[in-house]
């Protein structure tokens, strides 16, 4: 041990503080840390101050299950008399059900951005013949990361026994779970979390913080339409701009578990994790079980919460750093008819309108001419395309285009001549029982080294022909009770390892590449595959009204450039809505804008419209794609307030929506929030949209600073009293602009 483990070690208390939040581990003679405070940054503190802040703020003893008082660590212990979830759980042959990690080394790590700083402590329970290691790090922005490595130590069955029960030294050690978690104040008594299903993603749902446990697990083999995704602890009533709020979310692509439980102890807990199928991780002697990171981020309102998340994806080396190019995608255009004449002029509609990228939807393999065949031959078509992708591929760089392509890795069809080859490769449940199909398809078994270097293979090779920049990298077959061959053990864990190696090996060979995660929508949003990915399909709902809300909870953790946002056709052929194309425009705008509309099919006069909103996206996209996302806390249910502030403050860009007709007539004035408020700043309408569309229009007198030209306010004024904003028809929405006086 160095002078720094050394040093370290000899801590009572260790304090991480950056980015305005605070959090505070003490240590207990040699039991794993627990948290004195995570939330609001303390400042400078001396370690002997924590230690009184800790003192006074231990509880009285009374009423728990041993004497003395419960440590809650980060890893909970039944050992440490805690009654409710388990840090660690699993078993021994049915023996060693209850873990106690002694700590044996604990390391400072100060580590290059985005990590600022973190801890490293390393423990050991022989008894139960476990290692571990437990990271702890926080980002510059105060995001906070915890994960643990449980790794069965080899010894002799002395070392392993409890001397109640033998166990053989070469028995596995089960792994049924491990769940870091973090505590929050008595105060915050509300919950929020998400549920949903395909074109409704991320629906919120809110609920009372009461004793026992509010848990969301899902076994789908990828967090699904109806992920927590963030779990949030708050002040009653927490909003955008309000009240403090604590939240946790289980980066991992596969089955998720995450849980709030408080206790008539006094203490409540957020955890976020794996959530593992029995018998799925047995670890024989040296091997290792690592959880995903969850990662735990706090906020004077929601607002907060997520800049800190936002900060630290931007932070990193690999955040897509480019001007977002807007997208041309043939899905809802075209669909299977991959007729190249009507591709052809789809192009040159769309590099009318001044988009960057088009994309190839599914189709184009195999004899993928509908949705029953070809998955898994990631071949051109040559019955479709006889002189392979080159025409098209060439017609789109010609005009000023980059290419990209749709595929799905993870799938096969059972008409396919992958699947007759070799349907050993293929996922089955116990007893190599054929898994029922869902949308025509199977699952391809990545974990066998086969059928993983094929698909490499198909996809390095056509990455190595074609200049394909982008893949749309689609996963619409759930896991559900999915098994690895012969035995139906279960795969979701290896197969959520295996996509991971899979995207990792080819961005590896093909510098450069993008690529979008999509999984029927929005089924697979989660920070782990945001490391490998960059930009999420959210929904495939192209209803701008229905989008509204499916991009501003997506928000919480994925920022604007990261969030596909598509202009569909007048009538959306996910909902039947019909809508403006303004209103269609305006809600894309904030996001990575792209366009979902055959376009040949668009009168002329749509597509100068659209073309006005394409170059105007590309005016603002450096503020939309670096600014500080900010929302208002509109009281009124029909209209919405969100926008950017760039970093510095010097402007910022706002939506003013309306989704339906309000009880309030005309709206009241609304702060405009997130702008400096000792600098004067000039608000004005911005955009194509010049003209109030509004029954105020018609029969009432026009908002009058807003028709003349704007106003100059302090922006003290601005963020509290606010001013009054347009009475609009439903699905209408103004871009406003406000930019320093001084800028």
């Amino acid at each position: 041990m160095d002078d720094r483990d050394k040093m370290a070690t000899e801590h009572r208390m260790i304090h991480l503080s950056a980015g305005g939040v605070s959090l505070v581990l003490a240590f207990d003679g040699d039991r794993l840390p627990r948290v004195v405070h995570w939330g609001a940054d303390l400042g400078i503190v001396s370690e002997d101050e924590l230690i009184q802040l800790d003192r006074a703020r231990t509880v009285q003893p009374f009423g728990t299950p041993v004497d003395g008082g419960m440590a809650v660590s980060v890893l909970p212990e039944a050992s440490a008399g805690w009654p409710g979830v388990r840090g660690v759980e699993g078993h021994r042959a049915g023996a060693s059900p209850s873990v106690r990690f002694v700590v044996t080394a604990t390391q400072l790590d100060d580590r290059p951005t985005p990590w600022a700083q973190g801890v490293v402590v390393s423990g050991q329970d022989v008894a139960a013949g476990l290692d571990l290691r437990l990271e702890i790090e926080q980002s510059e922005s105060g995001l906070i990361r915890i994960r643990a490595a449980v790794t069965a130590s080899p010894g002799t069955s002395a070392e392993i026994s409890t001397r109640a029960v033998d166990i053989d030294v070469s028995a596995v050690y089960d792994i049924a779970g491990v769940l870091p978690v973090l505590p929050v104040p008595a105060h915050a008594t509300e919950l929020l979390d998400f549920t949903g299903h395909q074109l409704r993603e991320r629906s919120p749902q809110r609920l009372p913080f009461v004793h026992g446990t509010h848990e969301r697990t899902g076994h789908r083999g990828r967090p699904g339409f109806d992920t927590g995704y963030l779990l949030c602890a708050g002040e009653s009533g927490f909003g955008a701009r309000s009240g403090e709020v604590w939240a946790v979310h289980s980066a991992w692509s596969g089955n998720q578990r995450m849980l709030a439980e408080r206790n008539y102890h006094g203490i409540a807990l957020l955890g976020a994790g794996e959530a593992l199928e029995p018998g799925e991780v047995r670890l024989k002697p040296g091997e290792t079980y690592t959880s995903p990171w969850m990662y735990a981020t706090y906020g004077n309102g929601l607002d907060a919460a997520t800049a800190r998340i936002h900060e630290w994806l931007r932070a990193r080396a690999h955040h897509p750093g480019t001007p977002r190019p807007v997208i041309v995608n043939t899905w809802e255009a075209v669909t299977f008819d991959h007729s190249l004449d009507r591709l052809l002029t789809l192009a040159d509609a769309a590099a009318e309108v001044g988009a960057e990228r088009f994309v190839l939807d599914d189709g184009w393999f195999g004899a993928r001419r509908g949705s029953t065949a070809g998955l898994g031959d990631w071949v051109v078509s040559p019955e479709v395309y006889p002189k392979g992708l080159w025409p098209l591929v060439d017609h789109v760089r010609e005009r000023g285009m980059e290419f990209g392509l749709w595929v799905e890795p993870e799938m096969v069809n059972l008409d396919s001549d992958l699947a007759r080859a070799h349907p050993e490769w293929i996922l089955t449940a116990g007893g190599g029982r054929m898994l029922g199909a869902a949308r025509n398809q199977q699952l391809l078994n990545l974990s066998d080294p086969g059928a993983y270097a094929h698909v490499l293979n198909q996809l390095d090779a056509l990455l190595n022909e074609y200049p394909i920049g982008y893949l749309k990298w689609d996963h619409n077959r759930e896991l559900g009770e999915g098994g690895l061959p012969p035995s139906g053990r279960s795969a979701a864990r290896a197969q959520t390892e295996a996509v991971y190696r899979l995207i990792d090996a080819l961005r590896l060979r093909h510098p450069g590449l993008e690529i979008e995660t999509c999984a029927s929508g929005g089924g697979r949003v989660d920070l782990e595959i945001l490391e490998r990915t960059d930009r999420v399909w959210g929904s495939d709902s192209t209803d701008a009204h229905e989008r509204l809300d499916l991009q501003r909870w997506t928000n919480l953790l994925v920022p604007y450039e990261m969030l596909g946002a598509h202009i569909s056709s007048p009538v959306a052929p996910t909902s039947g809505r019909a809508l403006p194309l303004d209103f269609r425009c305006a809600i894309a705008l904030f996001g990575h804008m792209g366009i979902e509309w055959d376009l040949t099919e668009a009168s002329s006069s749509e597509r100068a419209r659209l073309a006005e909103w394409v170059a105007y996206y590309k005016r603002r996209r450096r503020l939309l794609h670096s600014g500080t996302v900010v929302h208002a806390d509109v009281p009124d249910p029909s209209y919405r307030l969100h926008g950017v502030v760039d970093e510095e403050q010097n402007e910022a860009l706002y939506a003013w929506v309306c989704t339906a007709s309000s009880t309030v007539w005309p709206p009241p004035p609304v702060a405009l929030p997130g702008i400096d408020p000792d600098r004067h700043y000039r608000v004005a309408l911005d955009g194509p949209i010049t003209a109030v569309d509004g029954i105020a229009t018609h029969w009432g007198a026009p908002l009058e600073w807003l028709m003349s030209g704007g106003v100059e306010l302090p922006g003290r004024m601005l963020t509290s009293a606010g001013i009054a904003l347009p009475e609009l028809f439903a699905d209408r929405a103004v871009i406003i602009r406000a930019i320093a006086i001084d800028y």
